[in-house]
């Protein structure tokens, strides 16, 4: 650039002499070329609806194609927000560390606001979020974003297909067939978790938040929620002498992906 005000100086200060030796107007210079920017890169929409297999809901990448919510779908887009790849001066990779936990915090953090209820209601409830980002040579072409979606599990790696949004479903009448139930007793050796919707005998009742910011070991996890969940399957049972309760805590593994909390279940007798 330096070099480039130079030569326009150069040009002015000819056009001027030239102009005090004939009396003719000074030469016009043409202005410096802007510098060139990057073209926008159209990120996803919020409230289209993605028909994706479990194995795709949980891959950093996707090129799913939006659908209307009113189509079965497994998977809803409820927001969408811009990476944060400077750091110190310094951009960093879409698929770094530093910028996927940023995207693993953002969106879990903004699904009750979508879905309604609070955040025991979303912790016993089959939805959950993932997220994802662009892929590198598309961040390497300008692409920004990160696409937030809701998803019902519907068992052990298995999404549920659904019909119309999920914006809300916690505050209205749907949220009964979203809630989490069991097959058994969460210790049962046939114990499979699905939604309330479905043919059931447990039901998940209340939530255990466990202190700390570490995992606090196995028997201290499960320590932690006999009394409060006993109380839970008392309070709901029709026989104060008669009652059955369970109690599941998080493993380690859980703890590290961000369950920081056990769950207290009962007999659901409907």
């Amino acid at each position: 650039m330096l070099g480039r005000h130079l030569q326009v100086r150069a040009l002015l200060a000819a056009g001027l002499l030239l102009a005090g030796c004939s009396g003719s107007e000074p030469a016009s210079v043409p202005p410096p070329t802007p510098p060139p920017r990057a073209t926008p890169v159209a990120g996803p929409a919020v409230g289209a609806c993605h028909d994706l297999a479990y194995v795709d809901a949980v891959a950093p990448t996707t090129q799913s194609p939006d659908l209307p919510c009113d189509d079965g779908h497994t998977a809803e887009t409820f927001h969408v927000g811009r990476l944060n790849t400077l750091t110190d001066g310094h951009l960093a990779a879409v698929d770094s560390g530093r910028v996927q936990r940023q995207v693993a915090k953002a969106c879990p953090a903004r699904l009750s606001s979508y879905v309604g209820g609070d955040a025991d209601d979303l912790r016993l409830s089959m939805l959950r979020a993932v997220w994802f980002t662009p892929s590198v040579e598309a961040s390497d072409a300008g692409a920004n974003w990160f696409r937030c979606d809701v998803i019902e599990v519907a068992g052990d790696q298995q999404l549920a297909t659904l019909t119309g949004s999920l914006k809300g479903v916690l505050d209205s009448d749907r949220a009964e067939r979203v809630a989490m139930c069991g097959t058994d007793k969460p210790d049962a050796a046939d114990f499979r978790r699905l939604p309330c919707g479905e043919e059931h005998t447990w039901r998940a009742i209340a939530v255990v938040l466990l202190e700390g910011k570490t995992y606090p070991g196995e028997d201290a996890a499960r320590d932690a929620g006999q009394e409060q969940c006993q109380q839970a399957g008392l309070d709901v049972a029709a026989d104060a002498l008669d009652y059955q309760w369970g109690y599941e805590w998080p493993t380690a593994e859980q703890w590290d992906a961000g369950q920081t909390y056990g769950l207290c279940w009962a007999p659901d007798p409907a």
